[in-house]
């Protein structure tokens, strides 16, 4: 249930879609924590790839969408379980005040849940060919021009310049 949920900057997931994926399920890769803002990042694939993929994808062996959701003035966090990647679900309730909502993300592995505001950002949507193990570790084709000239996979986590900004 994601009633509550507002992504301000939709664009990306709208050309592949037609609008916000379902995301009641999905696979959960990473959870990036930052005090400013204070914000929360999760990385993750969709568990769907688009009918008619972009030209950017065109004749590259890909076959998973990966993007990142960003929540901002996040409060009340807690992480009971972490072990990626997580099959999760993801549930977003409004708290009925100020345009706050909580959300919860759980599943094999992964037990999250914190309040946030409810306008969400999404970025650094990519596409790549998922290995036998599950792993992402294969070329990504990023949507934005300015991730596919600086980044050919995901990089490592305290490259804050990805990470923490969208």
């Amino acid at each position: 249930m994601t009633d509550s949920l507002t992504v301000v900057n939709p664009e990306s997931l709208v050309r592949l879609y037609g609008g916000i994926p379902p995301l009641e399920e999905f696979r959960l890769r990473s959870i990036n924590l930052d005090w400013r803002g204070p914000t929360v990042t999760l990385r993750l694939d969709l568990s769907s790839f688009p009918g008619v993929a972009p030209p950017e994808w065109e004749g590259v062996d890909v076959d998973t969408v990966q993007c990142h959701l960003q929540f901002l003035a996040v409060a009340d966090l807690s992480l009971t379980e972490w072990a990626p990647p997580a099959c999760s679900s993801f549930r977003s309730t409004s708290l009925g005040k100020e345009r706050r909502m909580r959300v919860r993300v759980t599943g094999a592995g992964v037990d999250l849940d914190f309040t946030s505001s409810q306008f969400t950002r999404v970025g650094h949507v990519s596409a790549f060919k998922i290995t036998a193990d599950g792993t992402d570790g294969s070329r990504h084709h990023f949507l934005q021009k300015l991730d596919s000239m600086r980044f050919e996979t995901i990089p490592e986590t305290d490259e804050k310049t990805f990470h923490g900004r969208l």
